[in-house]
């Protein structure tokens, strides 16, 4: 029995042996196993690394030579690029010496060009001053034969009106001899007083009107025909100053009882005066010129258009009468007549109806004649 147990203890103890020994093995074998497959992964990786090592130099040959053939591209990039500057240097260069050539060649011709206007504006220059010249000696003919004939006019008209003036004086003579009536002398007396009275309102009216065309002027800045509106007036108020404080002695004045020795035409109709009133016209147109002449001037330093008609003298046309010998009316119109060669003289600065003497400008004898046109009544 006790056999059996130590057979079976020892069969056990043979099989543990052997269990531990194929457990030994097997456990050598597996170690194996793991190192051969350790091997196999070290020599995998070791491969891999070489593999990835051999990539990484293969793209870093690559890479080197794609810098390569980029720097060489560059660098060809970079001598065509010169060239090519080196072209347009070359070519800019050749712009600007052919450039300069024609800027030296149209300096040349605007040089010749200036000389030949030089030469032709002396040839002008030259011409010009001869032609000056030349009118300046022809104007200074036509003055001289101007001025001969004008003295020569002169001297017929002052002879003829010594001889006017003889006649007069002794038509004035004759009918002093003449007298007028003591009824006629009272009618002139009384259309006189009614002339002075009207006059002078007339005086007063103008004033209002004088004021405002001097503000007119103001606003158009016309301050040289200002002045001369002002002086005009200004010797007209003196003039109706002299009028109210004068005390008119029509009993012993000469002309309220000399009969008539002219008649003059006005408007188609005729008219007769003596001396006095005749006397009278002429200062009418003498003034008128004389003022006339002041306006145009006026209007000419104003650098103001030419209209004697515009004038306030021209429309008031009082200056120098007294409100005696004549209607005013006539009185006026020979006063614009006067006036208005004036303001053509004044304003062209010439002497066409008149002449500077004494420091005055007074209208031609000759003219003044031709504007009054008097006729004798014997």
């Amino acid at each position: 029995m006790k056999s059996n147990i130590v057979d079976r203890m020892v069969i056990a103890l043979v099989i543990t042996t052997l269990s531990l020994a194929g457990i030994s093995i097997a456990a050598d074998g597996q170690r194996e196993r793991q190192e051969e497959q350790k091997r196999d992964k070290d020599e995998k990786q070791q491969q891999r690394k070489q593999d990835q090592q051999q990539e990484r130099v293969q793209r870093k040959s690559e890479q080197e030579q794609k810098q390569q053939e980029h720097r060489v591209q560059q660098e060809q990039k970079k001598q065509e690029q010169k060239q090519k500057q080196d072209q347009q240097q070359r070519e800019r260069v050749q712009r600007k010496v052919e450039q300069e050539q024609k800027q030296q060649q149209h300096r040349a011709e605007q040089k010749q060009h200036q000389q030949e206007q030089r030469q032709k504006q002396d040839q002008q220059q030259e011409r010009a001053q001869r032609e000056s010249e030349q009118n300046k000696k022809e104007f200074l003919a036509r003055q001289r034969q101007q001025q001969e004939r004008i003295e020569r006019q002169s001297e017929q008209v002052q002879q003829q009106r010594v001889q006017q003036q003889q006649r007069q004086d002794q038509i004035q003579q004759e009918k002093q001899r003449q007298r007028l009536s003591e009824q006629q002398q009272r009618t002139l007396i009384s259309q006189q007083q009614q002339r002075v009275a009207q006059y002078r309102q007339h005086l007063e009216q103008q004033e209002r009107l004088a004021q405002e065309r001097a503000a007119l002027l103001q606003r158009q800045k016309r301050m040289a025909q200002y002045r001369f509106q002002e002086q005009y007036f200004e010797r007209v108020r003196q003039q109706q100053i002299h009028l109210r404080d004068n005390r008119f002695d029509y009993d012993r004045d000469p002309y309220f009882y000399t009969a008539p020795i002219y008649r003059y035409n006005r408007g188609g109709t005729y008219y007769e005066t003596n001396e006095y009133g005749a006397k009278t016209l002429r200062q009418a147109v003498d003034y008128g010129y004389e003022e006339g002449f002041r306006a145009g001037k006026a209007d000419r330093d104003d650098r103001w258009r030419s209209n004697y008609k515009d004038s306030y003298a021209y429309r008031d046309a009082n200056y120098g009468y007294s409100g005696y010998y004549v209607n005013r009316t006539d009185y006026n119109h020979y006063f614009r007549e006067g006036f208005r060669r004036g303001y053509e003289d004044g304003y062209n600065s010439r002497s066409q109806y008149g002449r500077f003497a004494d420091g005055n400008n007074s209208i031609l004898d000759a003219i003044l004649t031709q504007i009054l046109n008097f006729q004798a009544l014997r």
